[in-house]
């Protein structure tokens, strides 16, 4: 079972652009209500799809190159990558079922 990892502007192309499973990519901040809401679902797709998934967070105030080059304009935002191209996006707080849909479709 794989847990989700913390990634950096520096460890985006490695961890996510180049990675030979899909990714999974949560945009967050410490300051966001709804991301508290969020990072349980985030750990269960992690705990849930390891298998077939890479789930990688990134906190979007010390990262901003990724966020602006992904146009993340609200948290929690979630983008998808497979073969270093965005497959899906979604921003917002979402249900773990929808969460579970968004991922299904793709995987």
């Amino acid at each position: 079972m794989s847990g989700v990892i913390s990634i950096t502007d520096a460890q985006f192309e490695t961890e996510v652009l180049k990675s030979a499973k899909p990714v999974l990519v949560y945009f967050w901040a410490s300051w966001c209500g709804p991301c508290r809401l969020m990072s349980p679902s985030v750990d269960w797709a992690a705990a849930t799809y390891g298998d077939r998934l890479k789930v990688v967070k990134m906190e979007v105030d010390p990262n901003p190159a990724t966020v602006k080059q992904y146009q993340v304009e609200g948290v929690p935002a979630l983008r998808l990558f497979q073969g270093g191209e965005e497959i899906q996006s979604h921003e917002g707080a979402i249900s773990k079922q929808k969460l579970a849909s968004l991922l299904e479709a793709h995987l």
